[in-house]
């Protein structure tokens, strides 16, 4: 079983960086694909960045390629997801998922264990 807190969400401007956090327990951090999704009232969960278990493949959603990073630390069974210039439409809960498997997935399904969310919020 694995367990995943998210941090790191909040307010900031359009144009701003944030970087969300995900810490890890239990389980095998170290061999599981991760990944982030987010969701809004208006769109269902979707998908956002995912990254292999040993850090060298990842993927990014087009909506977001070239403003935001996917990466981890499995020392610290930590997974990240750095957010450069920001936008509206990036406000969303977001969630951190853990796989099965050690490649990333763009599917939800791919992903067994999930973060309990963490807000964030782009102001125009």
């Amino acid at each position: 079983q694995v367990q995943l807190v998210e941090s790191g969400g909040g307010l900031v401007q359009a144009g701003g960086s944030l970087r969300l956090s995900c810490a890890a327990s239990g389980g095998t951090f170290s061999r599981a694909g991760m990944a982030w999704f987010r969701q809004t009232p208006e769109v269902e969960r979707e998908f956002v960045a995912a990254i292999s278990w040993f850090g060298g493949t990842t993927q990014l959603a087009d909506s977001v390629k070239r403003r935001f990073t996917i990466s981890r630390d499995n020392a610290k069974k930590t997974l990240y997801l750095q957010m450069n210039s920001l936008q509206p439409e990036d406000t969303a809960v977001y969630y951190c998922a853990a796989g099965t498997v050690p490649g990333p997935s763009m599917s939800r399904g791919a992903y067994a264990y999930w973060g309990q969310e963490t807000q964030v919020t782009v102001s125009s």
